[in-house]
Formats: structure tokens, C-alpha cells, sequence
């Protein structure tokens, strides 16, 4: 099988492997990528703390690099070293045409919102396949295939697709939207509050979601309006907007300071509520917002929408296919609901392995970072597999460590 990745090397020092990963992806662009989110995140705004969040992976690299840093590293943080040392070696192994692919796929995940992560989650999902024992080949590096991996074991061979996708496609109001409104906000709601000392709750109800910089910008004159001519409640169609006072079941005095004050509007509002707190220093003032779409989430759909159009683009048809989709933009909350007691992961995934798309794919498996970044919340295994029943395969014993089903 050709373009097999080589094993991962040892970690006794691994140095030489970043700099040769840094060296992978372009010493330009590694570095202008640095220092951009260096100054997003010095901006002390929501959306900076977000895109910490969000650029763990590319942060974590960078700090790694320099070896006092790396002498105290973490599991996980080995474990992004171990396949950063992968991606240097499967470039090794391809062919020109492959490593161009490659480094393609690197400075795309350098470049705008996009993040490390689908070229990591392709890098984790073969090494999770190697240490189940099966010979893996990136044939879509290698070859231009359609489909990223060749896996083989006991007789029996399988296509991988890896697949990302953002939990943003399945809310109506995406996260990076609200942190965007509270951000730009913010100045005149301290403002505001200097004015009027006390303690608010601005409640908003978006029949319809909110995205896009115009919705914002409406959305925003419309706060401010509103704070400007002292209302109580603005309606319309695109926001139901209700400013009360602020009053919590069993609040405690160090909420006047928001320390306890989140957790508590979690709790009223629950999982799905976008939520914000402004403070005044000195003044125990606070302007609280809590925002809910008219709509529940969809998180689960749009995984489905993900691996529908990845069956039916992806595979070639010649072995049984394998979905390796990885959810990201989760919290700890989102990922508990998807598979918690309603079992709403599995029960989306499991019905679309009954449908027509789905004919080819013997097994869906599903992982997020806290699989990737490791923590309390990681599923035991790694990912979460569901096996198709229906296909041809799904009892074949050389494929039974990546199909079975997880749960």
C-alpha cells in the first residue's frame, strides 16, 4: 500500500519536530498568524477571548516551541506535539505533488477563521487507527483521492473521510455574532450605567436567530435606542427586547460583583441562552443580557447534513466507508446535551444511516476537542462510533475496532 504514514517517533525531545512543523508550514506565515492573534487577543474582548478558544491548538504549538515551555507540557499538549511530528513525517513520505496538498491544507488552517484543527483531526484519526492495528494510507494527500484515508486490517479495507463541522451551522444565533454585539455594546451600556446605577436584565427573544453584520447593526440601534429613550420593551420582528430589574432566586451579595451572577443566569435561562454581563467597577451596577432564538438548536441536524453530503461526495464506492466527523465550536454544555439522556447525537446519526446517502458507510464516528484536548468530558474511546447495521460489512471482523459502535 503506497504513501503508508510512517509511526510516530518518540518524544523524548520534541523540539526538532516543531520547528520542522513550523518549517512545514512556512516560517512567514506561522509567524504572521502568531502575532495576529496575539493582537486579538491583547484587545480584552469577548471576541479576543473567543479566538484564544478557538486557536488553542495554534497557540499551544507556538508556546511549545520554545523549550522551557515544552519541558512542562501537559498530556495533551504531547499529544498535539506527537502530531505535529506526524505531519512532518507523512510529508516526508508523499510524493511532490502530495506535500504541495499537504501544505496546502496547513497555511488554508493559517488563513482568516479557519483553525489547525481538520488538518489535526485527520492527523489524530489515523493515529487512532494505527493503535487499533490497521496499515493506514493518506490516499487523498497521496493520490487526490476523494476520500482522506485507505485503512486495512485482517482482510478487509475501508475509506475514511474526515469531516469538520462547526456547531455555528446548527444555532440561530451563532456565538461569534453575539460576542461581536456584546463587544460593540459594551462602551454604551457603561456608559449607560453611570447614569443609571443599578441592576438590569435586558431579555431578548430572536424569533428568527440573528447572523451577519447587518442584523447586528440593526439589533445594536435598537439597544441603544432604547437605553436612550428609557423604554421598558421594544418589539418587532426581527427582536422581542424587555429590560427589567435585575432579580435572581436566591442571589447572593457577590453577585454585585458577577462572580456568581453567570452561573445563576445558566441556570434560569438554560444551555441554549446566549448570555453577557456588563459590570461597573465600584459601583456593584450590572447590566446583564440574556438572548434565545425562537428555534432550539440543530447541532445534531447539521452533523447529518455534513455527513450526508460527505456520502454521497466523498467515498468512491470501491470499500466500505468510514465518517470520521469532528464537532467543533462545542462548550461543555453542548457536547453533555448531544449525548446525554434524549441521546440526541445518536439518534440523528443512527437515522441517517438508514437513509439512501447513507448505503455505502458501514460506521459514523464522532469526536470533539474535549477527545482531542483530553478531559473529563472526552468520550472514553476517543469518539463516539455508530455502526450501520444494514451494510454489507458491518460484521466484519478485521473492521470491528473502527466500526462498532461506541455507545
Amino acid at each position: 500500500m503506497p504513501f503508508a504514514d510512517p509511526p510516530t517517533t518518540g518524544l523524548a525531545d520534541d523540539s526538532p519536530a516543531l520547528d520542522a512543523f513550523i518549517a512545514l508550514c512556512g516560517e512567514g506565515p506561522w509567524q504572521s498568524r502568531v502575532a495576529e492573534l496575539g493582537l486579538r487577543m491583547r484587545s480584552g474582548s469577548l471576541s479576543g477571548r473567543a479566538a484564544q478558544q478557538r486557536h488553542a491548538l495554534e497557540l499551544a504549538l507556538s508556546r511549545l516551541s520554545d523549550r522551557r515551555a515544552l519541558a512542562k507540557a501537559g498530556a495533551a499538549e504531547r499529544r498535539f506535539c506527537a502530531l505535529a511530528q506526524d505531519a512532518v513525517a507523512l510529508a516526508e513520505s508523499l510524493p511532490p505533488a502530495g506535500r504541495a496538498r499537504l501544505q496546502d491544507r496547513v497555511l488554508a488552517g493559517l488563513t482568516g477563521p479557519a483553525t489547525l484543527i481538520p488538518f489535526f483531526h485527520l492527523l489524530r484519526t489515523a493515529s487512532l487507527l494505527r493503535q487499533r492495528g490497521f496499515t493506514v494510507a493518506f490516499h487523498g494527500l497521496a493520490e487526490n483521492a476523494p476520500y482522506d484515508l485507505l485503512v486495512e486490517r485482517g482482510g478487509a479495507r475501508a475509506e475514511v473521510a474526515c469531516e469538520c463541522v462547526s456547531a455555528e451551522e446548527g444555532r440561530p444565533v451563532h456565538r461569534g455574532d453575539w460576542w461581536a454585539l456584546v463587544d460593540a455594546i459594551n462602551p454604551e451600556l457603561q456608559t449607560w450605567l453611570a447614569a443609571h446605577p443599578g441592576r438590569y436584565l435586558l431579555k431578548m427573544t430572536l424569533p428568527e436567530g440573528i447572523s451577519g453584520p447587518d442584523q447586528l447593526a440593526e439589533l445594536q440601534q435598537r439597544i441603544s435606542a432604547m437605553l436612550v429613550a428609557e423604554k421598558r420593551q421594544d418589539s418587532g420582528a426581527q427582536a422581542v427586547l424587555k429590560l427589567d430589574p435585575l432579580v435572581l432566586a436566591g442571589a447572593q451579595a457577590q453577585d454585585r460583583a458577577g462572580s456568581g451572577l453567570p452561573a445563576r443566569l445558566r441556570a434560569q435561562f438554560g444551555p441554549e441562552a446566549h448570555l453577557a454581563v456588563t459590570t461597573q467597577a465600584g459601583s456593584g451596577s450590572v447590566f446583564a443580557m440574556a438572548a434565545r432564538a425562537g428555534r432550539e438548536n440543530e447541532i445534531a441536524a447539521a452533523v447529518c447534513r455534513s455527513a450526508t453530503l460527505a456520502a454521497e461526495t466523498r467515498l468512491s464506492g470501491r470499500h466500505p466507508g468510514i465518517l470520521a466527523i469532528f464537532l467543533d465550536d462545542l462548550d461543555r454544555l453542548d457536547w453533555r446535551a448531544l449525548r446525554g439522556e434524549q441521546l440526541e447525537l445518536e439518534g440523528a446519526v443512527r437515522r441517517f444511516l438508514t437513509t439512501p446517502p447513507a448505503r455505502q458507510v458501514v460506521a459514523v464516528s464522532c469526536a470533539s476537542r474535549f477527545e482531542m484536548f483530553g478531559g473529563p468530558d472526552a468520550a472514553p474511546e476517543g469518539e463516539l462510533r455508530f455502526r450501520n447495521p444494514s451494510h454489507a460489512a458491518a460484521k466484519h471482523p478485521g473492521l470491528a475496532p473502527a466500526i462498532l459502535s461506541s455507545m
